[in-house]
């Protein structure tokens, strides 16, 4: 298993998709994100959880994963 701070970043890029809308995807740019975000967004297209290395948008595997990042996002907040 990958170390936790490599899976908080995923989980980090994961909560930034727009669940509401199926057309929306993020970009991350690697001449402004952090080396840890660029590498999150690599990690998660080579799951199979986003369709770009830059991020793009969430396939439906990853539409899974982002549904329950940001759900557990809103029980810690509660």
């Amino acid at each position: 298993m990958k170390n936790s701070t490599e899976r908080l970043e995923e989980i980090k890029l994961l909560n930034q998709f727009d669940l509401g809308s199926s057309a929306t995807g993020i970009k991350v740019h690697s001449h402004q994100a952090s080396e840890e975000l660029v590498a999150a967004a690599v990690r998660l297209y080579e799951m199979g959880l986003t369709d770009h290395v830059d991020g793009g948008y969430l396939t439906e595997r990853g539409i899974e994963a982002a549904n329950h990042a940001q759900s557990l996002m809103k029980l810690l907040v509660k």
